[in-house]
């Protein structure tokens, strides 16, 4: 069932989805007349909202472009490499290599998001160049895993109304992670995903005939190597002592930060983490640089969209539109449903909101004041918009780009895949936020 289910989305998806610039081109012609003809703004308004909000996302582009380029200039290296290498081996069919990267993406992002979406792209490629199999739906399988990172550790909600002086304090105070990432009803709702998206991930995997394979090239990759070179640039770019002082820095600035200070896991210490590991395991600047010439070829389509959904955003927060969808969802729950309908217009918000925390900033005053009036559980509706905001992420190609850069495909290539287990994942979160 689910072969033939696969087989069907991946032709319509292939057939009818754009390139994701054209998607979110459309995306923003959409929220500007639904701001228009639902929140009665003038398109002048709206276009002002837009423009002014278009940079707004600046700083989080830069850290999106390093999260590619960092991740992959560790993984290029030939430390990082032997261990994928050594952990693709256990995989010996196309079956079992299915299901091996998706466990390894599932726990990746439950860890961290940034961290997950490198590795299990890079992991995916290491598993082609062993094992025979649909590329397409490995790398779906890889990108499939990011579906748990807001019930993760890094989950940006349930941290933020954890955090002393978050902006809704005076409203709910402070919320433990006990109470949502690690509350019983969350767990069991990522212990359901843990299960369930390998397993559906493999029964898609295709018959001999429908299957497609990577072309070579795409695993290809430059090989560096000390250019025999006497000049004294060359010296300089070609030792080790330059990369091992400022990697020792880099090093000790990071026990300092994860010991001493006991600091958390956040994006720019990831980014800092693996950019220092790369410089001091490639053990010289020509190396190093040589592999981020290879990385920053997949950045292009995070720097030319990141912009424009930033205008989205403008258009959805300033305009009323996300709090008119979520104050209609939620008007008509009571306190035991209420979790469901904010999750399901989570789901919503986020194709055009694609951001954890810019999305908490746009529901959570409707979906708080909704909670304290019907007496419902808010933790689990916090984790209700965390769950939403994770979920359509299967059919908003935004935060598959990263993947899509470092595997060679396109968005039309994986996200047939991931229709699929879109319906799946929602049925089992849905039923973990009312029952569990």
């Amino acid at each position: 069932m689910f072969k033939a289910l696969s087989r069907t989305s991946v032709k319509l998806v292939e057939r009818y989805l754009p390139d994701p610039y054209i998607f979110v081109v459309l995306l923003t012609l959409l929220a500007g007349i639904a701001a228009v003809s639902m929140e009665h703004k003038t398109p002048m308004e709206v276009v002002t909202m837009w423009g002014d909000g278009f940079w707004g996302l600046l700083s989080f582009t830069m850290q999106m472009v390093l999260v590619l380029v960092a991740g992959y200039m560790m993984a290029s290296t030939p430390v990082i490499k032997r261990v994928l290498s050594t952990l693709a081996l256990v995989a010996k069919t196309p079956g079992a290599a299915i299901i091996l990267v998706t466990v390894v993406a599932l726990i990746a992002n439950w860890i961290n998001w940034g961290f997950g979406l490198v590795v299990s792209a890079l992991f995916a490629k290491e598993l082609a160049r062993t094992v025979r199999v649909d590329y397409r739906l490995l790398v779906a399988s890889a990108y499939s895993g990011f579906i748990v990172w807001h019930g993760g550790l890094a989950g940006s909600i349930p941290l933020t109304i954890a955090t002393e002086a978050h902006f809704q304090q005076d409203k709910i105070g402070l919320i433990s992670t006990s109470d949502t990432i690690f509350s019983s009803f969350n767990l069991l709702i990522v212990l359901a995903i843990f299960i369930a998206v390998p397993l559906v991930n493999r029964l898609m995997m295709p018959d001999e005939k429908d299957s497609v394979y990577v072309d070579r090239s795409v695993l290809e990759e430059n090989k560096a190597s000390i250019v025999a070179d006497d000049r004294p640039a060359a010296r300089l770019e070609n030792s080790m002592v330059l990369s091992m002082l400022i990697g020792v820095a880099g090093l000790a600035y990071l026990f300092n930060y994860y010991v001493v200070r006991n600091g958390g896991l956040n994006l720019n210490v990831i980014n800092f983490t693996f950019l220092f590991l790369a410089i001091i395991l490639h053990g010289n600047a020509r190396r190093l640089l040589d592999s981020l010439n290879e990385a920053i070829k997949g950045t292009s389509g995070i720097v030319i969209q990141f912009p424009f959904y930033a205008g989205i955003m403008a258009i959805i927060m300033h305009s009323g539109l996300a709090a008119s969808l979520s104050d209609w969802l939620t008007s008509f729950a009571t306190a035991t449903s209420l979790p469901f309908w904010t999750f399901l217009s989570a789901g919503i918000v986020n194709v055009f909101v694609p951001s954890g925390g810019g999305q908490w900033a746009v529901q959570s005053p409707v979906v708080i004041a909704s909670a304290q009036a019907l007496g419902a559980d808010m933790p689990r509706v916090a984790m209700a918009v965390a769950w939403g905001d994770a979920w359509t992420n299967l059919l908003q190609p935004f935060w598959a780009l990263p993947v899509l850069a470092i595997a060679g495909l396109k968005a039309k290539d994986i996200m047939g895949y991931c229709l699929i287990q879109l319906f799946i994942t929602g049925a089992i979160i849905a039923i973990g936020l009312t029952w569990f």
